[in-house]
């Protein structure tokens, strides 16, 4: 849950590896839902991927994807989960927490979840989904395209979206905020 860059280059695979077991996993009316995460990048330490990518946590420069410092939210730690704004703009647990209201971020970040539906992917789990702005939310999953009918998805299909939103009351952030959503 630290991501360097949003290749889809593991220990267990390459994308075409990905791709065919989507499609094979289509073909037999198994669906896919990919664990995206798109809070936050890795943080200090987290210098290499498994797909050879590199990052300087420290300086906020992903150069796979590519983010620099301009895409992130202030370096600030959250200490206190009954402020929204702090539990919205600031690291959890010094993860470097993406700014999903800068439009290029968004573009980054729409261009991913695309790629993967185009793949064939039927929706997506979201990380720290509470740490992020839920209208930021709206315009990313306004922005994704229909499922891919080349893999079995009826014409306007949209992806199913799970979203984390830890809410065991009495926090700023509640679970309805994002309902609508997902």
């Amino acid at each position: 849950y630290q991501p360097i860059s949003y290749k889809l280059t593991t220990r267990s695979g390459y994308e075409e590896q990905f791709a065919s077991m989507v499609r094979r996993c289509n073909n037999v009316g198994v669906r896919t839902y990919v664990d995206v995460v798109f809070n936050h990048m890795a943080a200090d330490g987290g210098n290499y991927g498994t797909g050879g990518s590199t990052a300087s946590p420290s300086t906020k420069s992903y150069p796979a994807v590519p983010y620099s410092s301009l895409d992130f939210n202030p370096t600030c730690g959250i200490s206190n989960y009954n402020d929204a704004n702090q539990v919205r703009n600031c690291e959890l647990v010094g993860l470097r927490d993406l700014n999903q209201g800068n439009s290029y971020v968004q573009d980054m970040v729409v261009q991913f979840l695309n790629h993967l539906i185009d793949l064939g992917v039927a929706g997506f789990r979201v990380d720290a989904a509470k740490h992020m702005w839920p209208a930021d939310l709206g315009v990313i999953y306004g922005r994704l395209k229909n499922l891919n009918t080349d893999h079995g998805f009826a014409s306007g299909s949209k992806a199913y979206i799970v979203q984390e939103v830890i809410d065991m009351g009495g926090e700023a952030i509640s679970k309805t905020e994002y309902t609508g959503m997902g």
